[in-house]
């Protein structure tokens, strides 16, 4: 479900939401929550360094820094560091756990089971791998739970899906190859925008236009396939004519050491990291 919204309402929580770090990331979710209508009284930024961005986020309401016995009792903490910052997060989200409190972390490579010792006994935990394109309400997250209860899952799942669609797993096994595929995706896709403009100025086209074109060609061929009617090897079965140009680029990209084995390989490396990053 993609549940970002513009309708103007107001979106009330139960209790304070609160987010630390707002990095790119946290700061992708940051704008989700705002632009879906989540109340911007009952949402606290704890970000020592907040870039220009998230100050104009602050400026429709959010609270910057807050003291924290002003958090006390959150609705829900989302954790949206770096990994190596995992332990100062949960010592300053650590105050602020109650009962009632879900604990949602995007910190790649972190297990349920890491956090679990930072944060107090039997507290409730999601772990969640967002992307990018949560920012405007385009994203897709993965989650799994730990002692959370039907109340606390809806919550987690309320939060995520205001910056788009959630999948929730039972296995927690499977994250590190979600980081590697969702998580980590979108750079792969920039990057395909940045080689297609860089093959289109080998080729002769003026710069800009060499940007606008594969920009408008990557985002239209993703259009088509969120459409979810027909599958991607079908849809480039349907624009590659036998004999026609993109047979003729396809040899290329579709030979031995081509597109698909260098995929699985840097899938592969980012799968490897996120396990590393969790010892």
């Amino acid at each position: 479900m993609n549940a970002a919204k513009d309708d103007g309402e107001v979106r009330e929580l139960p209790g304070p939401l609160v987010l630390i770090g707002a990095g790119k990331m946290g700061g992708a979710l940051l704008e989700g929550w705002l632009n879906f209508g989540f109340d911007p009284a009952g949402i606290a930024v704890i970000e020592p360094q907040p870039a220009p961005t998230i100050s104009r986020l602050v400026g429709r309401g959010v609270r910057l820094n807050p003291k924290s016995a002003q958090l006390a009792g959150a609705a829900a903490i989302v954790i949206a560091v770096k990994p190596q910052a995992a332990a100062e997060a949960l010592a300053t989200a650590k105050p602020s756990v109650a009962t009632s409190t879900v604990v949602i972390s995007i910190m790649a490579g972190r297990t349920l089971q890491s956090m679990a010792g930072g944060l107090p006994h039997g507290c409730a935990l999601v772990r969640a791998m967002p992307n990018l394109p949560a920012a405007i309400g385009r994203g897709i997250t993965v989650a799994v739970a730990r002692g959370a209860n039907g109340e606390q899952r809806k919550l987690a799942d309320r939060l995520l899906s205001a910056t788009g669609v959630v999948e929730w797993i039972d296995d927690e096994a499977l994250m590190d190859a979600v980081t590697a595929v969702s998580g980590s995706g979108p750079g792969y896709v920039f990057l395909l925008a940045e080689a297609l403009t860089h093959a289109a100025v080998e080729a002769g086209l003026p710069p800009d236009l060499a940007e606008k074109l594969a920009r408008e060609t990557i985002s239209g061929s993703g259009e088509l396939l969120r459409g979810g009617a027909v599958d991607a090897a079908k849809l480039r079965e349907n624009v590659t004519s036998p004999g026609g140009t993109t047979a003729a680029a396809l040899a290329i990209l579709m030979g031995q050491d081509g597109l698909v084995s260098l995929m699985t390989r840097a899938v592969a490396a980012a799968t490897e990291r996120s396990r590393q990053l969790a010892q």
